[in-house]
């Protein structure tokens, strides 16, 4: 069990993943196209992402198992991306988790619907049914957000 400190001492306490070996670090150029296979996206939008937002890669054996991507804003830190294993996404969560209590600020993101795997981790996470989202795609999103305070 691994514990997350928030700045008035309370504590979020979390589920350690299956993969005992998995490292988070931050993403790096080379990245991109990993992350592009991920989310089905182009290489160059991944790769301005990673210089555009803080992003991390979980990896496992080397091989990258999923990312998240966030910034804060208006006492909010948003998670704009978050894609991988299902271990992988709990993991990922940590980081915007851990620096949203250090800051005393809120965490939100969008789960697209059809998203079970992110959705599940979210759940777990703490985070809470916060409505619904804008729908993106024609897929809609269901907006979640975890308050420390």
């Amino acid at each position: 069990m691994g514990i997350v400190r928030y700045a008035d001492n309370r504590q979020y306490k979390y589920e350690a993943t299956d993969e005992p070996d998995m490292q988070v670090r931050d993403a790096v150029e080379a990245d991109a196209g990993r992350l592009a296979e991920l989310t089905d996206a182009p290489r160059d939008v991944m790769r301005n992402l990673i210089h555009d937002r803080t992003v991390r890669v979980a990896e496992s054996d080397e091989a990258i198992s999923g990312f998240v991507s966030f910034d804060a804003r208006e006492r909010t830190v948003h998670v704009t991306q978050l894609e991988g294993t299902s271990d992988a996404c709990m993991r990922l969560l940590e980081e915007p988790m851990s620096f949203a209590a250090g800051e005393g600020m809120a965490v939100e993101l969008l789960v697209p619907e059809s998203n079970d795997t992110v959705r599940q981790a979210v759940e777990e996470a703490g985070f809470e049914r916060d409505g619904t989202g804008p729908t993106f795609d024609g897929t809609p999103t269901v907006r979640f957000r975890h308050d420390p305070s």
